[in-house]
């Protein structure tokens, strides 16, 4: 299991750039349909990666708070399905299911959107503001598989606390971690170094 740090692209204030995206059902999702009237999570993700899984029931848990406070969830997955063929529409269903996702869980197969969000690793989150507008890209929080410690949600809770209420964004925001993107051959975006 390698461990790779996102390199972020987008900045706080940048727009959340848009996307048309079908579920594994083949109905399309557009970021305006998924944006919530106080926010939206972005998370890309996928099946099998051990850092999605750690934290997946706890993202269910905190995407249901969230939605409460009027700020939406969506998941994406862009990775490339033919050579992991575990992260593929039929097992998307039931994985959500499971986790109990209440929230859409789309596909990238173009990986066109992970790369306009700067998304490097599963999992890799990116919570806007009800304008639109990142506020905070970092971390779900200080867990990891296999360190002992349950998935809390605690950066990402603290951010979207803080956005609700209007005061600023974490100083230093510690980026994601997890398993890389697996980009398609020649998708590879060029600002990706993690050498993975």
């Amino acid at each position: 299991m390698s461990e790779v740090l996102s390199t972020f692209r987008l900045h706080t204030g940048d727009a959340a750039p848009d996307f048309s995206l079908p579920n594994a059902h083949g109905t399309v999702v557009t970021l305006k349909d998924a944006m919530g009237p106080k926010g939206l999570l972005v998370v890309f993700a996928c099946n099998h990666c051990p850092f999605v899984v750690h934290l997946a029931d706890a993202l269910g848990v905190l995407a249901r708070e969230l939605w409460e406070q009027g700020v939406h969830t969506v998941a994406i997955n862009s990775n490339d399905t033919e050579k992991y063929p575990q992260d593929g529409p039929e097992h998307m269903m039931e994985f959500s299911q499971e986790r109990k996702w209440d929230f859409p869980y789309l596909i990238d197969d173009t990986q066109e959107t992970a790369i306009a969000y700067g998304a490097a690793c599963t999992p890799d989150f990116f919570l806007f503001d009800g304008e639109g507008h990142l506020f905070y890209a970092g971390q779900f929080d200080d867990s990891r598989p296999r360190s002992g410690q349950a998935a809390h949600g605690g950066d990402l809770r603290e951010s979207a606390r803080r956005m609700l209420a209007g005061e600023e964004p974490l100083a230093r925001p510690y980026p994601s971690s997890g398993c890389n993107i697996k980009w398609k051959p020649g998708k590879q975006p060029a600002w990706w170094d993690a050498g993975g």
